[in-house]
Formats: structure tokens, sequence, C-alpha cells
């Protein structure tokens, strides 16, 4: 049975007076046991919201890290093993805006991936398709495209120690949001691509689906099969909606 997970995205959102808030609302959630929750704040304010935190069951991730485990000359870089230093558990690899805006290609990305898990992080791969790659029947040959380079660089086994989610980039900050059967399929496709490889790794990762989820319609794709929880932008940076979110992933 997979544990179900709700991650929020805080992007390049905050200060130290609006994370403080948000924290404060977090903390005083009544969240449900069986769900996994983590925030992923900026690096700038990973150590205060890893504090903050301390002695409850939400935990931290960071946005992005390093090609490379070490330390050493990448001025502007944060290395893995520096942010779990800070007390992240997950980090976020190919976000599509890392991928569409910062120009992260697949081989740099499946670096990204393995330092990470190198360093003792759980990465979460995020895959997804544009509007104009949907619109031309492309979602599934990109999408698995993008779970083909970690399998063919480091290995069906990767995905042991990983967490995937589904974002459409059509989907994301739009307020349109793929219909549920829509994020099913797609989710089931990936399972399907990964079982080919290894039925029990793709019967056990956890696929989460990103894209405008909010309260109104969180439950409704939850409810699906092998959609296993969300990575939440903007619905994250309200501690009640971001609540409501995570109680429907309990349900």
């Amino acid at each position: 049975m997979r544990r179900p997970m709700v991650a929020g995205n805080w992007k390049m959102h905050g200060t130290r007076a609006s994370v403080a808030e948000l924290i404060e609302g977090l903390v005083n959630l009544a969240l449900p046991g069986s769900v996994d929750v983590a925030v992923f704040p900026t690096s700038l304010h990973i150590g205060l919201v890893a504090e903050c935190l301390e002695g409850t069951s939400i935990v931290v991730g960071a946005q992005n890290a390093a090609h490379e485990t070490g330390q050493g000359a990448l001025t502007g870089e944060v290395s893995p093993g520096q942010v779990v230093d800070m007390g992240c558990k997950f980090v976020l690899v190919g976000h599509s805006e890392r991928r569409q805006i910062m120009g992260e290609t697949n081989s740099v990305l499946n670096h990204k991936f393995a330092a990470a898990q190198a360093s003792g992080l759980t990465p979460i791969l995020c895959v997804g398709e544009t509007l104009e790659e949907r619109e031309a029947g492309k979602t599934l040959e990109v999408v698995g495209r993008q779970l083909d380079s970690i399998i063919e660089e480091l290995g069906i086994d990767a995905f042991v120690n990983a967490v995937i989610a589904y974002e459409p980039v059509w989907a994301i900050g739009t307020g349109l949001t793929a219909s549920p059967q829509q994020a099913q399929d797609v989710h089931a496709e990936i399972r399907a691509q990964l079982a080919k490889e290894n039925a029990e790794v793709a019967q056990g990762v956890r696929l989460l689906y990103g894209g405008s989820v909010k309260a109104a319609n969180a439950a409704e794709l939850f409810g699906m099969p092998d959609i296993d929880g969300g990575l939440i932008g903007g619905a994250s940076l309200n501690a009640d909606e971001f609540g409501a979110i995570i109680r429907a992933a309990g349900n």
C-alpha cells in the first residue's frame, strides 16, 4: 500500500515575516497521520523552516540542488550535501520551470538525480508536457522520454528511493487542471512504463499530480487509483488551503 504524500512547492515566494506566518499556520493544522507532508521553501529559508518545523511531522525539501555531491567552486549553487546538512529530506529534480526557463537538459537532471540520492536525499522527479505537445498527441512520448533518461542512465532501481510528479506544464499556475481522468491516464502509463522494467518497483513508487491543485479539486484527483498525492504550488502558500488538500489525501 503506497502512503499518500502532499508536497508544497513555495517556488520564489517568501520573506522571513511571511514564511514565519505560514509556518505558524501549518503547525496549528490538524493533519491526518496517514499522509506524508513536505514543504519546499527557497534555499534562503530552508534553515528557518527546518528549525521551526522540528518536532512536527512536516518535513522539509529543497527546490533545487547542484549536480555535484561535494562542496566546491560552483558559485551560486548549493550542493545536495549542504541541503541535507540544513535538514532537508527531499529535493525537486526536473521541475518544468527548471527545464523550460533554466534550460536544464535530461543529461543535467540525471546527474542531479544521482547526486541527490548519493547525498541521502529522495528526489522528486518532475515530468510533464507543454500545451503544444499535448495538442499534438505527444504527452506519453514526452513523459516517457523524460523517464527513460533516468532509467537508461541509472537503472530502474533508482526509483526505489524516489517519487515521480506528473505536472503538465500547461496546468501550472494557469488555473487549468488536467481532469482527474486525464491525470489518471498519464499516471497509469508512467506506472506501466516502470513495470516493463520491474513490476515491484512500479507498484511501490509514489506518483504525485501537480498542476493547479486546490482544495476544491483535490479529493477527486486523489481518488484516482494511480494518483498518490500532489505537488502543490500556489495553494501551498495558504495554510488553510494546504491543510484541506492534505486532508483530502488522507481520505
